[in-house]
């Protein structure tokens, strides 16, 4: 059962005007296009962000969150070397085998040289070299992927590659997915996603004859063009276009973006630049709550505490029109309640959720405290007054 707490401080964060803001508007002509401000999880614009389309490279952005999940569980490490199959490289080399890492036939290289590949060069060949490293075959790491997706709310995205390569449509992803994919990226490997995703370039290979080292640049259309870009993953093919996901923080706000189905390199570059920018221009933050302020409490089945307190995990802020203010026209907790024990603090268990004249923006809410499993006697006692409907 899914219970929605109202909040007694409503009144703090209260905004009034004489009239309602209107959201700022905005044209591109990108088929696909999503903007989100992470600092309040406000869609600033969306424009067929739901449609299924095929990624291209951007599909990348799933293998590296997987292995960024393993390398945060120890279970990977970024030195484990990999061994470059034969038959791997003859697949993935050449002209018609897109964006490359130049790999070597049974050459070994690191997983971190590999996520390097991947990310930064969209090598084609260094994202099926890790998926054999880390599943045995290709096959058996999308299985994976397809596994992590779905625990990280990616609802409405297959993945049939690890390197998003053309494979009659079974690789299909949304906007909105990938915008989900990226923010996962960011909050829960944050410094791997630094280590990685900000690489302006990346050095691996020899050209044939003179054996130079061979340099190549990073496509992100963001980096070096809008302050405080970091990443993501750019994307394309002949029948996804040009896409790309990206990322940049300014002043405590940081905005993801989406854009698929564009028809040049310079297009994407333009178009993206320009929707970033108009995303840190056109918007500003209210401050709600700092980091560690309790927010509410939710209610504890079966534990040690017959309730447990809601804190903000880190600052949260509205998103609203630049220059305006705008009215709130409710403030709740939502929570599935009661929550059951055991809680371990700082686990995401509730959702603050505030509606305004531009709609619903919502923000995670973090245990403040561990709350244990009830004492047998504690428990008898619990259930004994749910039978008689006391509890």
């Amino acid at each position: 059962m899914t219970r929605a707490v109202l909040l007694a401080s409503v009144a703090a964060v209260t905004l009034a005007t004489a009239a309602p803001a209107a959201a700022p508007p905005y044209e591109t002509p990108a088929p696909v296009a999503y903007l989100i401000d992470l600092s309040s999880g406000a869609e600033l614009y969306a424009k067929d962000a739901d449609r299924r389309m095929p990624p291209a490279s951007m599909a990348k952005m799933m293998e590296t969150e997987l292995a960024f999940e393993l390398i945060d569980k120890g279970q990977l490490s970024l030195s484990k070397m990999c061994t470059v199959q034969p038959q791997t490289w003859a697949k993935w080399h050449g002209p018609t085998a897109g964006s490359t890492m130049f790999l070597s036939p049974n050459e070994q290289v690191s997983v971190e040289n590999l996520l390097h590949g991947i990310v930064t060069l969209s090598g084609n060949d260094a994202a099926i070299v890790l998926a054999e490293c880390i599943a045995g075959t290709e096959q058996a790491f999308v299985a994976q992927e397809n596994v992590l997706a779905k625990q990280l709310g990616i609802t409405n995205s297959y993945f049939g590659t690890p390197n998003g390569w053309p494979d009659n449509d079974v690789t299909m992803v949304t906007a909105r997915d990938l915008a989900k994919l990226a923010r996962a990226s960011i909050e829960r490997h944050p410094a791997l996603y630094k280590k990685f995703y900000a690489q302006t370039s990346f050095t691996w290979g020899k050209t044939l004859g003179s054996g130079a080292d061979i340099k190549q640049d990073n496509r992100n259309p963001l980096l070096g063009r809008v302050p405080g870009a970091d990443g993501l993953k750019t994307g394309h093919t002949d029948e996804a276009g040009y896409g790309f996901t990206g990322s940049a923080e300014q002043n405590g706000r940081r905005l993801i973006v989406v854009m698929a189905g564009m028809s040049s390199f310079n297009q994407r570059i333009e178009e993206g630049v320009r929707l970033v920018n108009w995303g840190f221009a056109a918007w500003t933050t209210k401050p709600l709550y700092k980091a560690g302020v309790t927010v509410g409490t939710a209610n504890v089945q079966m534990g040690s505490a017959s309730t447990v307190s809601l804190i903000a995990p880190r600052d949260i802020a509205l998103t609203l029109p630049a220059g305006l203010g705008s009215n709130i026209k409710s403030t709740r907790i939502r929570y599935s309640g009661p929550l059951q024990a055991p809680i371990a603090k700082g686990a995401h268990v509730a959702d603050l959720v505030v509606t305004t004249d531009n709609g619903p923006q919502v923000m995670p809410l973090s245990a403040g405290e561990a709350v244990g499993e009830a004492g047998f006697f504690a428990r008898a006692w619990i259930g004994f007054k749910q039978m008689l409907g006391m509890a």
